[in-house]
């Protein structure tokens, strides 16, 4: 029990520590930075991707009966 209690709080100390060094300072810059970097580019939320793939797949099925259709005429045509 004293080991635990111990251990807790060398933790707590250290998580003390941590908070109150410029290494969490270097953190928030780095989050942020990287933040302001990701929020330029042209990406999607993966939300979005699944929908623009699930409008591809009905697209490609339309096509597919399309085509079969096509040459359904073209065949009976000849």
């Amino acid at each position: 029990m004293l080991k635990q209690s111990l251990l807790e709080e060398i933790s707590a100390r250290i998580s003390e520590v941590m908070a109150a060094s410029p290494a969490r300072d270097v953190e928030k810059n780095l989050k942020a930075s990287l933040a302001g970097l990701l929020g330029r580019l042209d990406l999607v939320t993966r939300e979005e991707f699944d929908v623009q793939a699930q409008v591809l797949a009905q697209t490609r099925e339309q096509l597919r009966v399309l085509e079969e259709r096509l040459a359904r005429l073209e065949g009976g045509g000849t």
